[in-house]
Order: structure tokens, then C-alpha cells, then sequence
């Protein structure tokens, strides 16, 4: 049985870990940076209490290893930028477990070292095609040191290779974007504010927010949103030290003292930002005509509203694990059927963690009045939604892990 990874991110690498000790299973997992590149990742993410609960039941010994390097994330805030709370949730009201604060450069370290051998780094991908002999089997090249590789007739080819996937480009093409209507700047920074950014807080000028927690080892993740017409282009000027400290600015009175931190921080480090438009895509975890099946980024483009693009790719690396170990252990070596059970694990539950990251969007939207949209996620509605996208992980279970 020949399977194959494109991508060791976070759902290739747990994925990979799994299956190598598979027995009569030749694993293939191909990574385009080396061992020790992580620096394509120099942000940092707050990862759900919902993954932190799946890896658990998955790989306990991983999930030890990557709360290690991590802070809980245990509390969310949300505030004006002069100051005013709005919003202040111990998530053991809504989850079972804390999730963590962690660098995305650390994440992928931990991920990485825990599938050993598994991965194969500095592979370039030449082409990723079905096989001749068809029968939903496909075949890779791929460049490793200038020198020139071919796998054919795989059984499974696992596409964990992000948002633009060549994966799902060789197959179906690209999924065509929906744009949020809202622009994001990521920042990481050195933590010198002596106390005042800890846990996960938010803080709003109209619809224009702020966001940042602290991560180990000493820093803390910014980011910084405003809404813009979906699909438009991000001006430059928006890129400016004048225009962001203009947009964060509160109209009355002074921010407060973790904004203005904040705002110092995150225009001094403005030549070192990244910046994005939200948005999200089609799901799709399996091909109809092929043994390809895609995870993470790859399956399902999400807003970043709530924490979930990360969070939900090791729900899915988590649950396509356990039922192709399940699966292969009992000799149900059914690439097509590994797809179907896959497909029906996930689906919705995504489609619902798609909805809710968009509905919490609210507040960053052109027009938006943060205090009313804000009040109405202290309300049951929405606190019972956050329960249950935090608690009712599905990992292929016949029904998904509850509260206990």
C-alpha cells in the first residue's frame, strides 16, 4: 500500500507520524523546505481548544509535546481601544480544555521532529498526475538535491500542501476565493510591554480591530484588521505608520495603555509585516475520479476570525489518522472507501466552523458597530455555537467526541 504526502505542514506532518507505523504501508512524505526552514512562519497563531482536544485522543504523546512549547490560551477578551471591556470569557465556560499561543515556526518544529524520518525534505515537485495504469492510482516527480524522483501507482496521495495547493491545482484547480471584505496585517514583535498583552484580547475602533497575544519565547503576535471592498486591491497607504495609528486612535480621549503599546510595536515592525485579504473557499476532501484526498488548507480555505485554519487541519489530519489506521488494520484496504468515510467525518463539521468564523466577522465589516456586535456574542446563541465548535470534535467517530 503506497501513500503519499505532498506538504509537511501541520495536517501532513500529524498525518505522516501515524501512518509510518502502519505495517505494509510505504510512506511517502515530501516537504519543499529543509529540515530546519521554518522561515516562511514567523507569526504566531492561537490554535482552538477543539485541536488541542483532538490530538489528545489522537496522539497524546504529540500533544504533550506541542502544549510544551506553547501558553495556554485560557481567556478572551474584548475591548474599545480606550480601554472599555466588552467582552471577557474564561473559555472553561465554553470548552473543555484550554488551546494554546504558540509560533508557527515552533508548531511546525515540534510537528516536524514528531514524524521523524517520515519526511522527506528539499523536495521540489515536478508533477503530480494520474498513474497509466488508472484505477484512481496517480504518480509524483519530484527534484530532491538536483537529483530526479518518481513514485508511481500510488494507492492514497494526500495533498497537505496548503491554500494554493499544486495539488488540487493538478486535479480540480484552484478553488476560486471568497473575499471576507476585510484586510488583515500579521506581526510578530518582541515583547516589551511588561505585562500588558497576555492572553488572547481584542480591541476596536469601529470595525477596525487589533488582536495580539503573548507567545514563548518572549513575543507577542499582532494583528491588525480594517475592512476593504471584497476583491479590492490593498493600498499602499493603508501600509503607513500615519494611517494605522490614525485608524486605531479612539475618537474620544486617549487608547489605552495596551493599544498604545500596541500601536508603537506594530508600526515600528510595518517593513517586516504581512498582509492578506480574508477569505475562504469550496470544501473538498476528496477527488471523484481519483485516490486524492486533501486536508488543512488544502480541503478548505476559512476566514481566521476564530482561530480555525490551523485548529481545523489537525482535526483533520487527527480523524483521517485514526480511521486509515482503523481501516488498514483490518485489512479494508479501500483507498476509495477511506475517502467516503473521511468525507462523511468532516464535512459538516466544517461547514460549520466555516459559517461561525464568518459570522464572527461581524464586527471588523464596513458600517459595523463593535459594542452591538459584540454584546450579542455574550448571548446564549452564540456561547452555545462556541461550545459546541470547541468541544464536539469529529474524528470519524460514529458520533463526535462530547462534553464529558
Amino acid at each position: 500500500m503506497k501513500i503519499v504526502i505532498i506538504g509537511a505542514g501541520v495536517a501532513g506532518a500529524i498525518l505522516a507520524r501515524r501512518l509510518a507505523a502502519l505495517p505494509g504501508v510505504e510512506l511517502h512524505c515530501l516537504e519543499r523546505v529543509g529540515p530546519d526552514d521554518h522561515s516562511e512562519a514567523g507569526t504566531g497563531l492561537n490554535v482552538g481548544p477543539n485541536a488541542v482536544k483532538a490530538l489528545r485522543l489522537c496522539d497524546a504523546a504529540l500533544a504533550a509535546e506541542v502544549e510544551a512549547a506553547s501558553l495556554p490560551w485560557k481567556h478572551w477578551q474584548i475591548a474599545l481601544t480606550d480601554g472599555t471591556v466588552l467582552f471577557d470569557l474564561p473559555l472553561s465556560q465554553v470548552a473543555d480544555n484550554p488551546g494554546i499561543r504558540i509560533r508557527w515556526s515552533e508548531l511546525y518544529r515540534v510537528l516536524r521532529e514528531g514524524a521523524g524520518a517520515a519526511i522527506r525534505y528539499g523536495c521540489e515537485i515536478a508533477s503530480i498526475a494520474a498513474a497509466t495504469g488508472g484505477g484512481g492510482r496517480t504518480a509524483v516527480r519530484y527534484l530532491q538535491g538536483g537529483v530526479e524522483h518518481r513514485v508511481d501507482d500510488i494507492d492514497l496521495l494526500v495533498g497537505a500542501d496548503g491554500r494554493y495547493s499544486a495539488t488540487r491545482v493538478a486535479f480540480s484547480g484552484l478553488p476560486e476565493p471568497r473575499h471576507v471584505g476585510v484586510a488583515i496585517l500579521r506581526t510578530l514583535v518582541p515583547d516589551t510591554s511588561a505585562g500588558l498583552i497576555d492572553d488572547y484580547g481584542q480591541w476596536f475602533n469601529g470595525p477596525h480591530r487589533l488582536l495580539a497575544f503573548r507567545v514563548p519565547p518572549g513575543h507577542v503576535y499582532i494583528a491588525a484588521t480594517y475592512p476593504v471592498e471584497p476583491g479590492a486591491p490593498l493600498r499602499d497607504e493603508w501600509k503607513t505608520e500615519a494611517t494605522m495609528r490614525a485608524t486605531y486612535q479612539p475618537a474620544q480621549g486617549a487608547p489605552s495603555a495596551q493599544v498604545q503599546w500596541l500601536m508603537d510595536a506594530m508600526c515600528a515592525n510595518l517593513p517586516h509585516s504581512h498582509w492578506a485579504r480574508m477569505q475562504e473557499s469550496d470544501v473538498l476532501f476528496g477527488e471523484a475520479d481519483s485516490n486524492v484526498m486533501y486536508l488543512g488548507d488544502s480541503a478548505h480555505g476559512m476566514a481566521p476570525t476564530l482561530g480555525q485554519g490551523a485548529t481545523q487541519a489537525m482535526e483533520d489530519a487527527c480523524a483521517a489518522a485514526l480511521i486509515l489506521e482503523r481501516e488498514i488494520r483490518a485489512g479494508r484496504r479501500a483507498p476509495r472507501g477511506w475517502l467516503a468515510l473521511v468525507d462523511a467525518a468532516r464535512r459538516e463539521r466544517i461547514r460549520f466552523a466555516m459559517a461561525l468564523s464568518i459570522t464572527a466577522t461581524d464586527t471588523m465589516l464596513a458600517g459595523a458597530d463593535p459594542v452591538a456586535g459584540t454584546r450579542w456574542k455574550t448571548g446564549p446563541a452564540f456561547l452555545g455555537d462556541l461550545s459546541t465548535l470547541f468541544r464536539d470534535v469529529s474524528l470519524g467517530q460514529r458520533e463526535p467526541v462530547p462534553a464529558p
